[in-house]
């Protein structure tokens, strides 16, 4: 997430200071290209691994800074969540072996961590999204207490206001109100950098970008969000609705989220970019500076440009560009790829690294400029047909060519890939053992997402969302710790679920969310429809503003019908007649055991599941039934 050592930029004053700064560092940038000042014929990679910890229950754990403290690792940090981490692998020269030594690497440094989480009874996991992540896991509350991340959230809510709306349509829908930006910590991704001489930024950013759609269908890994089948690779969406400062108007005027794609292909150098984000983006941290980074220019000394560096850091480029500065002084230029998940296991992370540089150098070897080939729309529209389709989504390859992903990445991307990755040198074996894997992965069209769909689709109907979840992400952790790669993953039996502790559900993991509904002024004919079609005992109801009013159940309308020869006539009653006013209720996060408690103790047997005045679900018999039924299947295993 960049510099920790940011504020929120709150008063003009410092909105002003900032933005001279950063003018400046474009500049002095500008100063620095034209002097020849970027290290050059050097070909570093790098890595960045985040994960999640999670307890003995598969749910997400919030100890990140205990775990860092206990670790003494440098190259660990914290994420914006309390149970997530980040470790940065070494650059490496490009040639040789540098592909196995940074697996390798990022290897030890994951065994160093699950060893330290054990100490907690805790472990960890690489995932895009965390598919047992649940609502309250992302509240404000769990911010890493770090003061660059409050800042980031606070920066959002002044831009966006108090309400953050999350919709994004799949196989299901979700769509959802949140208090912060705290979702974005869902996600987690595996970013790998490539250091490019400055002459060849724009060719080979323009490669990135023009790749990025394929290479994604292969590599997707987060198809799941709160039990909803969303996109295959759903961080895509929500990354980019969960930073998104834009506010909706009436007028058709164009905006552009601050998690992008990009608008075109860069066409001049690096500064392409950085000034098209000063153009469109708002400032929204500041810094303090102890540098004048153009009269450091001006005196040769190398600068670090910290108020292009932290507003870089705050538009999230799907391929970024990075400044750095070399163990030498020099400064240098990345390209960062941002799009790939964490997992399904490291070696399929490492083979999508491969496969992804593997590209970027063997069209930069092949093509003169890949923009005469492919339209930005083009690349752009493949990108997030693979953020939504994956492997199953047609793609326009060059000169307007269709493809399906199979077709294209086996018989056109990985000869070129190959052909990138020999230009460096790499070891045969890692180049055989990394692609093989993508070969495998694309032949048999066995992403991560489409492991992780089949098992919900295989027992959506035989077990619960938090059963199925769980069983997910158990079965993620083990084949992880196996070192298998996706391809080679099974998909379990029922009886490979997890071990199970109903008592420690929570409302949430439980209730049921599709809710029919009425409102106090309908017709009491029909709700009492509504729960003869529907075979419902219980019907919640809302005022037209969407605020819980009540509950109408069975017995009161029975008790209405036999009243029916000495009262009102049935059609003559509204619901707000008949319905119970103050019903018992209970709220998303608390135990399943404590509804037990409510509904035993008031003799009830619903529970409308309640939160900031709004319904959000319902807890009946039938929900219990069906826990007991597979309690029962169970002990019978």
């Amino acid at each position: 997430m960049g510099d920790f050592n940011v504020k929120l930029a709150t008063t003009k004053a410092e909105i002003k200071k900032f933005t001279k700064n950063l003018l400046k560092d474009v500049q002095a940038f500008e100063l620095m290209l034209k002097d020849d000042w970027f290290e050059k014929g050097v070909s570093k990679i790098g890595a960045e691994q985040e994960f999640c910890l999670i307890d003995k229950n598969f749910k997400p754990l919030p100890l990140n800074l205990e775990v860092l403290e206990k670790s003494k690792m440098d190259n660990l940090s914290p994420e914006l969540a309390k149970f997530n981490l980040e470790t940065n692998a070494s650059p490496q020269d490009f040639k040789a072996d540098a592909l196995s030594k940074m697996e390798h690497e990022i290897n030890e440094d994951l065994q160093k961590v699950e060893k330290v989480a054990k100490k907690f009874h805790a472990d960890i996991v690489m995932t895009g999204i965390l598919p047992t992540v649940r609502k309250f896991d992302i509240e404000r509350d769990n911010i890493t207490p770090i003061d660059r991340y409050f800042a980031l959230m606070d920066a959002l809510r002044d831009m966006r206001g108090e309400e953050f709306l999350i919709n994004i349509h799949g196989i299901d829908e979700l769509n959802i109100k949140l208090n912060s930006g705290m979702i974005e910590a869902a996600n987690t991704g595996f970013q790998v950098h490539l250091q490019v001489d400055a002459k060849d930024f724009a060719k080979k950013y323009n490669i990135a970008q023009a790749i990025a759609g394929p290479v994604l269908a292969s590599a997707v890994n987060s198809p799941l969000l709160f039990g909803k089948r969303l996109w295959h690779e759903t961080r895509i969406a929500l990354f980019q609705q969960a930073i998104d400062t834009r506010v909706s108007d009436e007028h058709l005027r164009d905006r552009h989220p601050r998690v992008t794609f990009g608008t075109d292909w860069v066409k001049n150098d690096i500064t392409d970019i950085f000034k098209e984000d000063i153009l469109r983006y708002r400032v929204l941290l500041g810094a303090d500076f102890e540098e004048d980074s153009l009269k450091m220019v001006q005196k040769g000394i190398t600068p670090k440009l910290k108020a292009l560096t932290v507003h870089n850091s705050t538009i999230y480029r799907w391929n970024r560009p990075v400044y750095g500065i070399s163990g030498n002084g020099k400064p240098h230029i990345r390209i960062e790829a941002r799009m790939f998940p964490a997992g399904p296991s490291l070696l399929d992370e490492m083979a999508n690294a491969a496969f992804w540089l593997g590209l970027m150098e063997g069209y930069a070897d092949q093509l003169d400029d890949i923009t005469k080939y492919i339209t930005f729309d083009q690349a752009k529209a493949n990108f997030y047909a693979a953020a939504r389709g994956g492997m199953g989504k047609q793609y326009t390859w060059f000169n307007g060519k269709k493809y399906y992903a199979k077709d294209l990445i086996l018989n056109e991307m990985l000869p070129i890939a190959e052909h990138g990755l020999k230009l460096h040198k790499i070891k045969q074996s890692d180049i055989d053992r990394y692609l093989n894997v993508i070969k495998k992965r694309v032949e048999a069209e066995a992403t991560g997402s489409n492991w992780m769909l089949q098992i919900y689709n295989r027992f959506k109907d035989k077990a619960s969302k938090e059963e199925i979840l769980s069983t997910i992400t158990m079965h993620t952790v083990k084949n992880q710790k196996e070192g298998l790669p996706v391809h080679q993953w099974t998909i379990p039996e029922l009886k490979d679920l997890p071990h199970w502790h109903p008592a420690k559900l929570l409302v949430e993991e439980v209730m049921k969310t599709d809710v029919l509904s009425a409102q106090p002024d309908d017709i009491v004919e029909f709700v009492a429809d509504m729960m003869d079609w529907a075979k419902l005992r219980y019907v919640p109801i809302e005022d037209e503003k969407g605020k819980f009013a009540g509950l109408v159940t069975a017995r009161a309308l029975l008790k209405t019908l036999r009243q029916q020869s000495t009262g009102k006539k049935l059609k003559d009653l509204k619901v707000k007649d008949i319905m119970l006013k103050n019903p018992m209720s209970i709220e998303p996060d608390q135990k399943l055991s404590e509804a037990i408690k409510i509904m035993d103790k008031h003799k009830i047997g619903s529970l409308p599941v309640v939160q900031n005045h709004k319904l959000i679900g319902m807890l009946t018999e039938t929900e219990f039934f069906h826990l007991s039924r597979r309690l029962f299947e169970r002990f019978d295993d």
